[in-house]
């Protein structure tokens, strides 16, 4: 276990246990969405470039030239797990210390946000051969596992201890404010890539920005893999912990000058509030209003 990692060296190390799906031809209607594997061309024109995403415009573009297949890249299959005793699924009523399930939800919806298929399983383990045996169910299916637990608990133990029964895990501690520890590894016979979660929805997502959507990109054979950022005007001071990289979420202007910190980073109204986030270096502990900062752009809420 290394007690406190790097973004880039983390990130590294997740990349390097996913590869590119296998290509095949698919149908042009499910190919939308997926990763064109090969250059497309009419005669000897070129009209589609590998490593592109397919959209609707280029289904029109492919049924125009008589394709009715395209040389593609498949969505990945990623089942994400949510575990801890005490979460509660929506629409029931809590009782004690319990608290409505969260991630599971969160992060299946950023899977598909991201072009990949995304099965919910949401699992409340009592012991390590249960949780083992949903995990197996799961791999038949899988692609990438991702699982959130609580640290606080027992049950990011209870995950880390399962894991570890099933393949080759890594526990890692992420020198990111607000995140915490992770594991990443392969299990199974097919040696499928899993990756934890924190199990606070906040540090679960920024996790998910930095970590899990490279690695789905990398398995989609997609051109670019990380989000798009910019350099813009700070337009109100913030602090970062020392030694910490800082994901603050924040409202980019429409011209992507200037950039606003969301108030109120603890509540969850942030992710939805928010389409970027300041990155802030382990050495700046704070940033005055008119400062440069780097925002990375959330692509599926850029005003």
């Amino acid at each position: 276990m290394t007690e406190h990692t790097r973004v880039d060296g983390f990130l590294a190390s997740l990349i390097a246990i996913c590869t590119p799906l296998e290509s095949f031809d698919m149908p042009l209607l499910d190919a939308h969405g997926a990763t064109l594997s090969e250059d497309v061309y009419a005669g000897e024109r070129l009209v589609m470039r590998a490593g592109s995403r397919i959209r609707s415009t280029q289904i029109g573009l492919a049924a125009s030239i008589g394709r009715d297949h395209l040389p593609t890249r498949p969505h990945p299959r990623v089942v994400v797990l949510s575990a801890g005793p005490d979460l509660v699924e929506p629409g029931k009523n809590l009782a004690g210390e319990e608290e409505f399930e969260v991630n599971s939800w969160l992060l299946t919806t950023a899977v598909r946000e991201v072009g990949a298929v995304a099965y919910r399983v949401h699992s409340i383990p009592d012991d390590e051969d249960e949780l083992q045996g949903v995990i197996e169910d799961q791999l038949v299916r899988a692609d990438l596992i991702i699982i959130s637990g609580e640290r606080q608990d027992d049950s990011f133990d209870l995950i880390t201890r399962t894991l570890s029964r099933m393949g080759e895990i890594t526990t890692v501690d992420m020198a990111v404010e607000v995140s915490g520890r992770h594991n990443f590894g392969q299990i199974g016979p097919d040696k499928t890539p899993v990756v934890t979660l924190p199990g606070d929805p906040i540090a679960a997502y920024i996790s998910f920005e930095l970590f899990v959507r490279p690695m789905i990109r990398t398995m989609l054979g997609a051109a670019t893999i990380h989000r798009p950022s910019v350099r813009a005007k700070l337009e109100k001071a913030v602090e970062s912990a020392p030694g910490m990289r800082s994901y603050i979420r924040a409202v980019l202007s429409e011209d992507a000058k200037s950039v606003m910190p969301l108030t109120d980073q603890e509540e969850l109204s942030t992710l939805s509030d928010a389409n970027a986030f300041i990155a802030v270096g382990e050495r700046e502990i704070s940033l005055l209003a008119g400062d440069e900062v780097t925002v990375v752009i959330l692509e599926r809420r850029y005003i």
